[in-house]
């Protein structure tokens, strides 16, 4: 490794350059956390399984990849990420369409002075 090259590089960084590369580690972080959730979810119940938190790193960091790229202008990483944001986004729906409370009953019709539902005793109107 040529130090003398990394650190001429370094003084030839811009502080907004230097902001990029930060944003682009952070991105990179995001990405990365959620193999590292997987792994710890699927250890504690000894299956594979996927937490919802997962999605949700995966749609953080393919997102702010997906910035990075175009700042970079790398087509590539563009195409890649925002197929990643498609499906990403597409199991976060999923996941709040089965979090959608359940509809509820109405209220429940009024009891007549016998205890039946409109005052009908066994489905026969009238007095008995």
């Amino acid at each position: 490794m040529d130090f003398e090259k990394i650190a001429q590089w370094w003084t030839t960084v811009s502080s907004m350059e230097m902001a990029w590369i930060v944003f682009g580690f952070a991105a990179q972080s995001m990405f990365f956390m959620r193999f590292v959730l997987q792994w710890i979810a699927s250890e504690r119940v000894k299956r594979s399984i996927v937490p919802e938190t997962f999605w949700y790193f995966s749609f953080a960091g393919g997102l702010m990849l997906f910035i990075y790229a175009v700042h970079r202008a790398d087509p590539v990483i563009m195409l890649g990420q925002l197929m990643g944001l498609f499906i990403y986004s597409r199991n976060i729906y999923l996941i709040w369409l089965h979090k959608k409370p359940k509809a509820r009953p109405g209220p429940l019709p009024a009891r007549q002075a016998d205890g039946y539902p409109g005052g009908a005793r066994c489905g026969i109107s009238g007095e008995i």
